[in-house]
């Protein structure tokens, strides 16, 4: 358009899911006179890194404390005779859009920026923005289009099957880690390069506090499904699990020994209870004692 102020802006935004539905930003009349919402985010200040400046923005516009993934989107929009600031410019708006989450927990979202771009935020239904029931800016209809599948993480641990007479060592979940409150063998994750065993024998100290004799490896267990992890991110999951015998000295006492982990009890748990499902535990837990 001649004669028209060229205008360019480079903003970075999040796409936040929970559950059905999408954290979103309602827009102010100040920026437009229609009721619109839009993803959390917003304009890079000049040297800023735009990882940085989504987080800002989030929590300016939310009050959310997020986290983003490492392989943004970037939209490129040219609108020729847009409203900025009480003129007509050609404008030429670069989005960088990351995937987001939060913690499940988190308090309901709420404008903390005084006199800024946004005036509400909330969790709106995805059924109602793809319907058109609630208004949204252009962006939000483009990025859910093409909104991609959840991460895949796969995961390699190493468990302990430890019995004693007629009961087998267990470790229940806290509220840190996925299936709170159920019980599970005692292990976890093998770092990169680390022996198996190793890594149990570790596990064992961390999560029970007593040093464990790691045996011969009884069989390999796995899961797969899709769902939220602690931090609040929706993940596509694949456990595979190394299932160990092990054993303990008899005058050992098993205790809680890492705090604030994904563990909050340990005990010896009667095999009758498991099997009966008076206590509520992981596959994992039932494939082990059919060893």
């Amino acid at each position: 358009m001649s004669g028209v102020p060229q205008r360019q802006r480079v903003a970075a935004y999040a796409v936040i899911l929970r559950d059905e539905s999408i954290l979103l930003s309602r827009l102010s009349e100040r920026v437009t006179r229609d009721e619109l919402w839009t993803l959390p985010g917003g304009g890079l200040d000049h040297g800023e890194d735009p990882r940085d400046a989504v987080l800002r923005e989030v929590y300016e516009e939310t009050g959310l404390h997020a986290q983003v993934g490492d392989r943004p989107r970037v939209l490129s929009a040219h609108l020729p005779g847009a409203w900025r600031d009480g003129e007509r410019v050609d404008a030429h708006a670069l989005r960088i859009v990351y995937d987001g989450w939060v913690p499940r927990g988190s308090p309901d979202p709420h404008v903390v920026e005084v006199d800024g771009s946004t005036v509400e935020s909330a969790w709106i239904a995805l059924a109602d923005v793809r319907s058109g029931e609630v208004p949204v800016v252009p962006m939000v209809t483009e990025v859910l289009a093409e909104l991609a599948a959840p991460l895949q993480r796969q995961r390699l641990a190493a468990y302990a099957l430890i019995r004693r007479d007629d009961t087998v060592l267990l470790t229940r979940i806290s509220p840190r880690g996925h299936h709170s409150g159920y019980w599970t063998l005692p292990g976890g994750g093998v770092d990169h390069g680390e022996r198996p065993a190793t890594a149990l024998a570790r596990e064992v100290r961390e999560e029970c506090g007593v040093d464990a004799e790691v045996g011969d490896l009884l069989d390999v267990h796995d899961v797969h499904f899709t769902g939220e992890a602690p931090s609040g991110r929706i993940e596509d999951f694949h456990g595979v699990h190394l299932v160990f015998a092990a054993t303990i000295e008899p005058q050992a006492i098993p205790h809680v020994a890492e705090t604030d982990g994904t563990t909050d009890a340990v005990g010896w748990v009667p095999v009758s209870e498991i099997e009966s499902g008076r206590v509520p535990v992981l596959d994992l837990v039932l494939h082990a004692l059919r060893r």
